[in-house]
């Protein structure tokens, strides 16, 4: 076999860090900044938090790469990963996520505070110790706790713009929290069978796919009254409650959908992730315009 160019290996470097998680993180990192400052928190906070932010959740995603490569191997979806295919070995995985997770830490505590950068810390051994190590293989309810990790940004975020984390946080954070076990069961249901074969006890595979997509219509719910929560708490105007509301009936009527139809189940995945990058939108943009 013909060795990886330093192209294709910068490649799978990068794609350890799965990039598209990342993407979500930092979704509801600029808004709670924005929201926090009650305006533009500033072009260079805001570079230096996202960075640090990136390179943090690079480095726990690469960790969980590390950690998880002999599930990866049994499962269709995740068989094209970089440790799968041995682009990259075990131990430059974990020495990659490591540095990556460090160096996040650091570029945080130096460019904005203690306090974000401990957030963004914690977060990353929680994803890494609890979500991966303790609770994955073990119990069905692994994404539900595991998903707090998940909701660290927004409170990285607002830390990094007040050195404190307020009432208006941890309602960014719980919205996140709730959004996550829907958005996730929604790709279990999908690939039920590869979390059979690897022996993880993800919802559907443990429960059923109809007491799941139940579950995500009941958490729906719940999301859809913790971001209404958002409106007393931080103050939010009118442009905020009006597309929570708004967005809040879509995914509500997304997740019935689901339940009256699993093989919408990726639909419904997409749709999560418009419904969440469209509601920070709508905290940003409230938060310049009032």
């Amino acid at each position: 076999m013909e060795a990886p160019g330093p192209r294709s290996k910068v490649g799978a470097y990068v794609a350890l860090t799965k990039p598209r998680i990342i993407e979500l993180l930092l979704i509801t990192t600029v808004p709670a900044m924005v929201l926090a400052a009650g305006g533009w928190p500033g072009t260079g906070l805001v570079v230096a938090t996202l960075v640090g932010g990136s390179l943090s959740a690079g480095g726990a995603n690469a960790l969980n790469s590390f950690l998880d490569r002999d599930i990866d191997e049994l499962m269709e979806r995740t068989g094209g990963r970089p440790l799968v295919r041995r682009e990259v070995s075990p131990r430059n995985a974990a020495v990659f996520g490591a540095v990556l997770g460090a160096a996040g830490t650091a570029l945080l505590w130096a460019a904005t505070n203690f306090l974000a950068a401990a957030i963004s810390a914690g977060a990353l051994l929680f994803y890494v110790f609890v979500y991966t190590v303790a609770l994955k293989r073990k119990t069905v309810e692994n994404i539900v706790i595991g998903g707090a990790a998940g909701a660290a940004p927004a409170l990285v975020g607002w830390a990094a713009v007040t050195g404190t984390v307020g009432l208006a946080a941890w309602a960014l954070f719980l919205i996140v929290f709730y959004w996550t076990p829907p958005h996730f069961w929604a790709l279990a249901v999908r690939y039920k069978a590869d979390y059979e074969a690897a022996d993880v006890p993800m919802l559907p595979v443990v429960a059923g796919v109809e007491r799941t997509t139940r579950r995500m219509l009941l958490y729906t719910g719940l999301l859809v009254g913790v971001s209404l929560l958002l409106v007393p708490v931080a103050p939010m105007g009118w442009v905020y409650l009006v597309a929570a509301s708004a967005l809040g009936g879509w995914f509500l009527h997304a997740a019935w959908r689901v339940r009256r139809d699993p093989a919408r189940a990726m639909r419904f995945f997409t749709d999560s992730t418009v419904y969440l990058a469209a509601l920070f939108a709508a905290v940003m943009l409230d938060a310049l315009l009032t």
